[in-house]
């Protein structure tokens, strides 16, 4: 079992889940207006509540992408795997508690608990570049 390619497609997964998610909420409050116009606000502003932190869920998740993911698909291009293999689901984890918290609450406390996990994504990112870019010099 390759742990590196089981999270990167977890995350990949994830990224679908919540693009999903807002496409069906979209949806269905697109048939609850009376205008039936398919243009919308890209902050999920028109969307209410839910709708608005699931659309920075879903786009915080893209923006963490090329380090989270990047960093993974190196390990695995340079047959490094085993450096990101032991914390691979660690940080996977890490995003989707960070995406759920997003959804859930606004309050101080889930934003700094956010920024919890963003930082266990980014650190162990950061890590594992040092140690595959030590590796081949």
């Amino acid at each position: 079992m390759n742990a590196t390619i089981l999270a990167l497609g977890g995350y990949i997964f994830w990224l679908m889940v919540l693009l999903l998610s807002l496409a069906v909420i979209r949806t269905i409050e697109s048939k609850k207006r009376s205008d039936k116009s398919l243009k919308f606000d890209p902050n999920g502003a028109d969307l209410g509540n839910l709708g608005q932190r699931l659309t920075r869920a879903h786009l915080n998740t893209v923006e963490s992408f090329p380090f989270v993911c990047g960093v993974m698909l190196l390990a695995l291009a340079t047959d490094s795997s085993a450096i990101s293999n032991g914390l691979a689901f660690v940080v996977l984890g890490a995003r989707i508690i960070q995406s759920s918290v997003h959804i859930l609450s606004v309050s101080n406390n889930a934003i700094t608990l956010r920024f919890v996990f963003f930082l266990i994504q980014f650190g162990i990112a950061g890590y594992w570049l040092c140690l595959i870019i030590y590796k081949f010099l």
